[in-house]
């Protein structure tokens, strides 16, 4: 008799995404893209930090022969081997050290994963592969800079449905109009967008590449679609970088704790919707355009 899979027997930590996400293969296309279209990431990002021909793309790195076809768990190695084949609507930015894309299967409305290149660290399991503190410090100060850009993102977006920021614009427009000169610092503050970003890695990763999500609070998407989706980023399932180094003994390294099947609860009211997805889902659309009116 065939023996299980280690993520079919009884005790294995629970994914937080399905079969189907799982499976779905990412095979690079044979030839590089020459896609022209620019989206907003690509608005905000620097010139030197957009797709370039001149980036060097460091030695593919060498992971067993059952991950060279990327397909499965190994899905994200695509990215890391070749993001230059990739459209910017897939990879948003890559350097030597990072390849930053966009979820396949996001759940939010801004959900970008960070996934690092070093050889020696992409296979290794986040707990691991964080205890390195040189290594350590270039992922937060990577994921800061995400967390940056995801909120000026969720500004552009919904900036116009925002009542602080009318409240600032209103202000600013008002003080044109009379001398043409004002003291910013005396200008209402506007909303600050950083507070609705979350970032960090899954206590238990269903892709065997190590990877950091930052993606905005609000989780509206159509991809959110399960109780482990909503739990894996509400509850300790989630653990923010900047928790790291990790003790031996710190509580977060609980891989195999059933977080995924705790009771849901509406991350902006506080509301405990026990485990009914569905009511949930339509209570996250409502907050949704509370949360943007904000």
């Amino acid at each position: 008799m065939a023996s299980k899979a280690p993520n079919d027997r009884p005790d294995a930590p629970q994914d937080a995404i399905t079969g189907e996400e799982i499976s779905s293969t990412t095979i690079p296309p044979s030839t590089p893209s020459n896609d022209s279209a620019r989206n907003a990431f690509s608005e905000l990002l620097s010139p030197s930090k957009k797709h370039s021909k001149q980036q060097k793309t460091p030695p593919k790195p060498p992971v067993p022969p059952a991950l060279t076809t990327f397909s499965g768990r190994a899905g994200l190695g695509a990215y890391t081997s070749a993001p230059e084949t990739f459209p910017t609507s897939r990879v948003i930015k890559y350097d030597d050290n990072f390849v930053t894309i966009n979820d396949l299967f996001p759940k939010s409305s801004i959900h970008l994963l960070l996934l690092p290149r070093r050889p020696d660290k992409q296979l290794l399991h986040p707990f691991e592969a964080l205890q390195d503190p040189e290594f350590l410090a270039s992922i937060q100060q990577e994921v800061r800079k995400l967390r940056t850009l995801v909120a000026k993102e969720l500004q552009r977006r919904f900036g116009k449905y925002s009542a602080k920021e009318r409240e600032r614009e209103n202000a600013m427009e008002k003080a044109l109009n009379g001398t043409g000169e004002f003291d910013e610092s005396t200008l209402p503050p506007g909303r600050d967008w950083s507070k609705d970003v979350i970032s960090g890695i899954h206590t238990h990763p269903s892709m065997a590449h190590l990877h950091i999500h930052v993606l905005s609070r609000d989780h509206h998407s159509e991809r959110m679609r399960h109780r482990k989706h909503y739990n894996s980023f509400e509850t300790e399932f989630l653990v923010d970088v900047d928790d790291f180094p990790l003790t031996e003994a710190d509580a977060k390294r609980r891989r195999k704790a059933k977080f995924l099947d705790e009771d849901l609860v509406c991350w902006r009211c506080g509301r405990n919707f026990r485990s009914k997805f569905a009511k949930l889902k339509h209570h996250l659309e409502e907050e949704f355009e509370q949360w943007k009116a904000e």
